[in-house]
């Protein structure tokens, strides 16, 4: 266990240095965050808010950086079922949680780039002016939310080791999750029946933290609770994923074929 650290920051930068180099990663990576943020200045503006455009923006790239976490942790699943090797990572000495934890992270930190890209992206093309009311705890706040992330990812990892196509779980999952969670609008507009299920979400926490630290309001006390509800769900993805895998070896679903 006194590896662990050094085998997550390994497979991390293996995981970076393998979707920098697929060419559908990389077109997803950069287009769809722009996308997203395009549409939300334009929704922000015809619904007279100009004031709020910095919220839009940075309301997206959370979004770009969930799909990225979703999309990312799945796929990465279903490769190593077409590479063939997900029966041996699943037999390896190692624990199945660490193995999957540096491919979660790694699709949160390629999913950075979307907070970059669509801030950076509303500036230049839309004139939204970036006046952060914390920039410092801004800076602090999105690897925070990164990491909640990461981990919710890993829960959901668990998911996409049983099923044969993760992306069919994948697609379902991205606009309720990005809508529960206040990324782009607030939680307060859903139904007051959907306000539990935002609450036990780290994501609803993160972004919360992040439109604080960009727009104003209390940063570290949504952080806290994203990053504890994140350890939260690392552990209950942990104590799962034994179970899964067992299901998955006895349905003989790890493989194709």
């Amino acid at each position: 266990m006194k590896r662990w650290p050094r085998l997550v920051a390994v497979g991390v930068r293996t995981h970076v240095t393998y979707m920098s180099r697929s060419p559908l990663e990389i077109t997803f990576a950069v287009l769809v965050p722009l996308v997203y943020a395009t549409l939300a200045v334009y929704l922000f503006r015809a619904a007279g808010d100009p004031d709020r455009l910095l919220t839009a923006s940075v309301g997206a790239g959370l979004m770009g950086i969930w799909s990225s976490v979703l999309f990312g942790s799945g796929g990465a699943v279903q490769n190593q079922r077409w590479l063939g090797t997900l029966e041996c990572l699943v037999v390896a000495p190692t624990r199945l949680p660490l193995v999957l934890l540096p491919i979660t992270l790694a699709t949160s930190v390629v999913g950075t780039y979307s907070m970059v890209a669509t801030v950076a992206w509303g500036w230049l093309l839309f004139g939204v002016p970036l006046h952060f009311a914390h920039p410092v705890l801004f800076l602090l706040a999105v690897p925070g939310c990164v990491l909640a992330l990461g981990a919710m990812g890993l829960l959901l990892a668990a998911t996409f080791v049983l099923m044969r196509n993760a992306n069919a779980l994948a697609n379902a999952l991205d606009a309720p999750v990005w809508l529960l969670s206040g990324m782009l609008v607030p939680v307060t507009v859903l139904p007051a029946w959907t306000h539990p299920l935002s609450w036990a979400l780290p994501t609803t926490w993160g972004a919360r933290a992040v439109h604080a630290a960009a727009s104003g309001g209390p940063v570290a006390a949504p952080l806290g609770l994203a990053l504890g509800l994140g350890a939260l769900y690392a552990l209950l993805a942990v104590a799962v994923l034994g179970r899964v895998e067992a299901r998955a070896r006895a349905a003989a679903t790890l493989a194709l074929t």
